[in-house]
């Protein structure tokens, strides 16, 4: 019974379609993005997202253990955060943060090359819209809710399927080059979520 039902994407407008028979309007969560700048390029890639088993981070682990060349700065916790260290122990290009405050964390999305978030049926996802507003593109899920932010090849690439190997594709492509190319087009996406 009511008058107005609103959700954070269109990909949980369908599900509420689906499961409730409703309709809803979709209203984006905001993200402050003048807080989010780019600080320059350093040599690593960042993965923000929290360490649970739907996030998918395992993922990235496994990728970039074939790719010893390639830096990667995980900075969050959660329940995997044991496991996932262990599973990358031995692998020097694989650095675990824990929690950061915001200025940390904002240094850090601001000099990486790229973000990867490729969880497994998001709502939406703050993450992405964020490295965008630091002009860093995503490496990210190929459903749900990234793709209302994420621009395939224009403010980063699609993943899923074989996630391990299509991650490592996609840190390659994904070259310091290009990610800084996408630059102007990852800030003006982001803008759209002001």
């Amino acid at each position: 019974q009511m008058d107005v039902v609103l959700t954070n994407s269109e990909y949980v407008k369908k599900r509420i379609k689906n499961c409730l028979d409703l309709d809803a309007e979709v209203v984006y969560p905001p993200c402050d993005t003048s807080k989010f700048q780019w600080k320059g390029q350093g040599d690593y890639y960042v993965s923000l997202a929290r360490l649970d088993g739907l996030k998918r981070v395992s993922a990235i682990v496994n990728a970039f253990k074939q790719m010893p060349d390639k830096k990667l700065i995980i900075a969050s916790g959660g329940e995997q955060s044991a496991a996932l260290k262990k599973a990358a122990a031995g692998f020097d290009n694989i650095q675990f943060t824990g929690w950061l405050n915001d200025e940390q964390l904002l240094d850090l999305l601001g000099g990486c090359i790229a973000s990867l978030y490729v969880p497994e049926d998001e709502d939406f996802g703050m993450t992405p819209v964020e490295s965008m507003a630091a002009g860093k593109p995503v490496i990210c899920s190929d459903h749900g809710g990234p793709l209302e932010s994420v621009v395939n090849g224009e403010t980063g690439i699609y993943v899923g399927g074989d996630l391990v190997n299509e991650v490592i594709e996609a840190v390659h492509l994904l070259s310091p080059q290009r990610a800084q190319g996408m630059r102007l087009a990852c800030e003006a996406r982001a803008a759209e979520f002001d």
